[in-house]
Formats: structure tokens, sequence, C-alpha cells
């Protein structure tokens, strides 16, 4: 047993005395060399192109001392840490650990590694692990971007600097603030890890997380992700940006705000144009058209914004199974356009408008809206409007062309142009029935009045009858081409998903 353990100690004697010990601190060069008892009896005093050689590191100065005993270095004035011909340390003053392999350099200090300089009143370099820091701010200049922060670690092997704490990089294009950034000389890539803005004439750019190529203006945002502009804001889970081409690639929850127009979009995919204006979004789309007391929910499969051919009016497109809500109105269309210059909505393929108590169709619908919402409805070819009045009882109005007027929110009256027909059900002030009042007539004027036809006035010789209650069939009571989309109609803002 006593042997066993006497190899084993042995062993790590041998393991010891084999380890390398710390190389010590040579004197290559200087005019004066002396003593200086006051430092120590074998501390050198150097003056006068003073030179120092430690491993692979060339160290000039003015005047220096040595402390042999410790392997400790003092250099004063004209400090030059020389580690490779790309990398290269000024300073006034210098204390450096031989054993450690640290030099601590103060005043003035320059590290300067190919086309980068970093400038610091107090940098530590660690020649052992090759990474230099700086805690009391720094300014780095690296071609067009120029770097400052009160924190920075360098690694000149990876060609990284680490920053924290009031980051700021300078480009002539934009300014970037940040609490955390990584950024690589070599590639001239910018890595966040904390909140960050980046400000340009342009627009405004904030998130958490991402990175930034400063050499080819291509970034990636995550985390909070915001892309501000004149006319426009889009946030999103990531956002790719090309800021050459004005081009943003947004995924997952997005949000774009039109804030000239005030409307929002949102969905899971989206791309912009912000040299253009030119927009699209699409998955889990919805648009928000924000009223003051009041806002338009719509659901369709795309949206897109563009102009029309004049290139001067800007318009908004929705496509495919595009549904709306509004507490005053609602529809459904196959696809919709929207002119901003002139307020206009035009409904295509099979569209159906409910306001309040009434449903209208027609081949094509056009809205003029307001500041108090629709304005005008224009119905061409085919238009139809009816109304629920009781069980299996409802008001009719067919027409070739029609106009609803609005007054206060509410339809007023509807023009009828072309091959007028109508079915209403004449009530009393108590809503007892009066009859059946069914009229033919080229052109009409339809008054209502609490959702309710009040009134017909023919503008041409009609073919009128008011028949009593119950005295004709279903069929009689109906004009041709009606059909009731109630099941279709959205109920509240959720609904608008649901296509049916």
């Amino acid at each position: 047993m006593f042997k066993r353990y006497f190899t084993i100690i042995s062993l790590l004697v041998s393991l010891n005395l084999f380890a390398q010990a710390p190389t010590k601190i040579q004197l290559v060069n200087a005019d004066v060399l002396e003593y200086d008892e006051q430092k120590g009896s074998k501390v050198k005093r150097l003056i006068g192109n003073v030179v120092f050689k430690h491993d692979n590191v060339l160290m000039y100065c003015d005047s220096a001392y040595l402390y042999s005993e410790t392997n400790l270095l003092e250099a004063f004035s004209n400090v030059h840490l020389k580690e490779s011909d790309s990398l290269n340390v000024y300073g006034d003053f210098l204390i450096y650990k031989g054993n450690d392999k640290i030099a601590e350099l103060k005043d003035n200090v320059r590290l300067i590694h190919n086309n980068l300089t970093l400038t610091t009143n107090k940098l530590t370099q660690n020649m052992e692990t090759n990474v230099a820091f700086y805690r009391e701010g720094g300014n780095i200049v690296d071609g067009d971007n120029h770097l400052t922060s009160k924190i920075g670690f360098y690694y000149p092997d990876n060609y990284e600097f680490f920053f924290k704490d009031s980051v700021v990089l300078i480009n002539p294009q934009y300014t970037m603030t940040s609490d955390t950034l990584k950024y690589n000389t070599n590639t001239e890539v910018t890595y966040f890890f904390g909140p960050t803005n980046i400000t340009s004439d342009s627009n405004h750019i904030y998130c958490e997380n991402g990175w930034y190529n400063t050499k080819t203006d291509i970034s990636q945002f995550n985390k909070h992700a915001r892309i501000t502009s004149k006319a426009q804001s889009i946030t999103a889970d990531s956002l790719y940006y090309d800021r050459n081409r004005g081009y943003s690639e947004a995924h997952g929850n997005i949000v774009m705000h039109d804030t000239v127009e005030n409307i929002i979009i949102s969905g899971d995919f989206g791309i912009y144009f912000e040299k253009t204006e030119r927009a699209m979004v699409t998955q889990n789309a919805m648009l928000t058209d924000i009223y003051d007391d009041d806002s338009l929910f719509m659901h369709a499969d795309t949206f897109k914004t563009g102009f029309d051919s004049t290139g001067e009016h800007k318009l908004l497109f929705a496509y495919k199974d595009v549904k709306f809500f509004k507490q005053d109105l609602q529809g459904v269309c196959d696809s919709l356009v929207y002119g901003f210059n002139d307020s206009l909505i035009r409904m295509f393929n099979n569209p159906i408008l409910w306001s309040d108590e009434n449903q209208m169709i027609a081949e094509h619908i056009r809205l003029k809206t307001g500041d108090d919402g629709i304005e005008l409805l224009l119905f061409d070819r085919n238009a139809f409007i009816s109304s629920f009045v009781d069980s299996n009882m409802f008001n009719q109005i067919k027409g070739k062309d029609m106009v609803g007027y609005f007054k206060d929110g509410s339809l007023d009256k509807i023009k009828v142009t072309g091959n007028g027909q109508t079915i209403y059900y004449a009530q009393e002030e108590d809503k007892s029935f009066i009859g059946i009042n069914i009229a033919d007539c080229s052109d009409m004027m339809v008054y209502i009045k609490d959702n309710a036809i009040e009134k017909i006035t023919f503008i041409t010789k009609p073919d009128a009858v008011m028949h009593p209650m119950g005295k004709l069939s279903k069929d009689e009571t109906t004009l041709r081409g009606f059909e009731w989309f109630e099941n279709r109609r959205p109920t509240d803002k959720e609904d608008i998903f649901n296509w049916r």
C-alpha cells in the first residue's frame, strides 16, 4: 500500500517539474540602464528607445521600470504593444504582468487591428486568451461604422466585439442604439441581445433580438420587432428587412398600421415596399378601419394595397371570401376594392350587404363612406333589397339599378331605376297589418323610416294593388330572385372568420 502511494506522489512531483513556468520579460534594448534602489535592489530603470519582448509580444516605450523578481513591467510615454503585424496597441502608460500575460494600458489608448481603431482611456488586454476589454467607455471606428459603449470586449481571433451599456452605432444612413450588442468587424454584421433602436431618414426600427448586416443593409429583427415609416408601421414576431430595396417581410402576429388612413391590417404573413407604399397581408388576415365610436372589421384571404392606373390614388384590395362586420353594416363578397381618395368601396362577385333590417344584393355594389359612416349605396344590375317583417313575410324591392341614400347613418330612401317591383306589408302605427302592397313600376322612390318602408312614390305610371292579408300564396308574395341569407350575416367581430 505504501509503495503505491509513493508511486502516485512521485508521478505528481514529476508532472509539476515538467509544468511550464512563466517566461521572463526580456529586455531587448534601452539607451540607458540603471538600478533604482528605492523601488528594490533588482529593479531596473530603462530610458530611451526601450524595447521588451515577452513570448510573441513586443513592447516599446520611452522609459520603463522592470521588476525582474515579480516579472512585472511599468512603461511610460509612447507605449506600443505589437502582437502581430495587424494588431497594435498604443497608450501613455502600461503595466504588464508577465506571469499572467495581462497588459493594462491607460490614457490615450488606441487598439488598431487591420482597418479597425479602438480608442479608450483604460484598456486591459489578456495575451493568454487574446481578449481586450474596457469598462470606462470606448470608441470604435470601422470603415463607415462608428461605435461607442461604456463596456466592451474585443476578441481579435474572431474579429468580434461585445458591447454593453449605452451602445451607439453611427452609420451614414442610420443611428443604432442598444443595450447589448455584438459586432463582427470582418463580416460587419451586428447582433442585438436587448432593446435596440435604429433611426434613419426613412424609418425607425425597434427590436430586442436580431441582426443587421451593415455591409449589405439586410437585417432580421425578432422579439417585439417594429418598423415605423412615414406612412406605415409594422410589428411582427419576426421581420426581415432589406434597406436598399425598401422591402420588409413579416412573420407571425403581424400588425400593419396605415397611419395616414388610420387602417390596421393584421395576419401571420406580410410584405411591405416602403418606397412604393405597397403591402400584402395574408393568413388569418383582418382589416380594422377605425372610427371615433365604432370600427369596421374585415376578413379576407389576402389584403393588398397599391395604386390606380394613374399612380396617384391609393387603393386597398381584398381577395377571396371577404366578410366584414360593423355595428350598423355587415357584408360578404368574393372580392373588394376600396379607394382612399374617394372613400368608395366596390364589392364584386355575389356581394351581400346588411344594414339594420335590410338585406341588399346586386351583381356589383358600391358604397360611398364618410366620417359618419355610409353616405350612399349604388347597386348595379339585378338589385334586390329585402327586410324581415314577420314569419315568412319579407318586404322586397327589386330593380335593374338602385341608389340608397343614408341620413344620420341609417338608410333613408331608395331610388329604383328600371324594371322596378315591390312587395311590402302595410302596417298601422300599432304594427297591425293593413294588407300587402304589390307594385310594378319602372322607376320609383322608396322612403324608409325606422328601418321599414314608410311609403313609395312612383315616378312613372305604376301597376299597384293592395291585397288583403291571407289572400295570397307564398309564391305570390315572393319576387323572382328572392333569397334570404341571414345565415351568412356576420354577428360580431369573431364571426367574420366563419365563411359559410
